[in-house]
């Protein structure tokens, strides 16, 4: 009897990082244990073209993510679209990655914001083809905002992630930091520290963009 052979599951986790907090490590741990993959590739954005501000230097986000996510199992740092030339398209690592492991199911991990702005990507209606859209519907930066409204997602295969909301983003770190404020609890030490070691986001003006 012919045995059935089980696809590698291989999440894909982008985002500015910029820097890394604590719902980012939440989300990934959590994606990691409820989609049961083998793993779960983090990559920060390089040029992205949905961002009005000038992002922190890509070798930073990296070593920042690095620090964030490096004791999660199975995590791989993929720094393909920091070095990738022009604006970085989702869809554009998701089909190098499929050529890259032909046969793996691909996973695309987002939070709610992300999900409702799906409609706006590149190429959005070829996303779900080419991976699920796994989505944290609760992953949002005001704790007690709605679940994502999935209803303008385009046709494909949706898989949630169980998060509890969580009340952090990268936007209002920059501004403590800029403030003077403490970060604890936001990001983990290592990243905490790498951030007060590079003297990041010491400004008086930063931008209220959300990540």
């Amino acid at each position: 009897m012919a045995v059935k052979s089980v696809r590698r599951r291989v999440g894909i986790f982008g985002g500015a990082f910029d820097p890394p907090h604590s719902g980012h490590v939440a989300l990934a741990q959590a994606a990691v244990a409820q989609l049961r993959l083998d793993e779960l590739r983090i990559l920060p954005t390089g040029q992205a073209w949905h961002k009005a501000r000038v992002l922190t230097e890509g070798h930073q986000r990296v070593a920042m993510a690095e620090l964030a996510f490096g004791d999660v199992p199975r995590v791989i740092l993929d720094t393909r679209e920091v070095r990738r030339p022009g604006p970085t398209y989702t869809i554009d690592t998701l089909r190098e990655v499929q050529r890259e492991q032909p046969g793996a199911q691909l996973l695309l991990v987002i939070g709610a914001d992300q999900a409702e702005a799906l409609h706006t990507w590149q190429d959005a209606r070829e996303i779900p083809r080419i991976a699920i859209l796994s989505i944290a519907a609760r992953a949002r930066p005001v704790s007690d905002a709605p679940p994502a409204d999935i209803s303008r997602l385009p046709p494909g295969f949706y898989q949630p992630i169980d998060l509890p909301p969580f009340s952090v983003s990268s936007t209002e770190i920059r501004a403590r930091v800029a403030a003077g404020q403490p970060i604890e609890g936001l990001v983990t030490p290592a990243v905490a520290r790498y951030i007060a070691e590079h003297s990041l986001y010491q400004r008086t003006n930063v931008p209220r963009l959300d990540e």
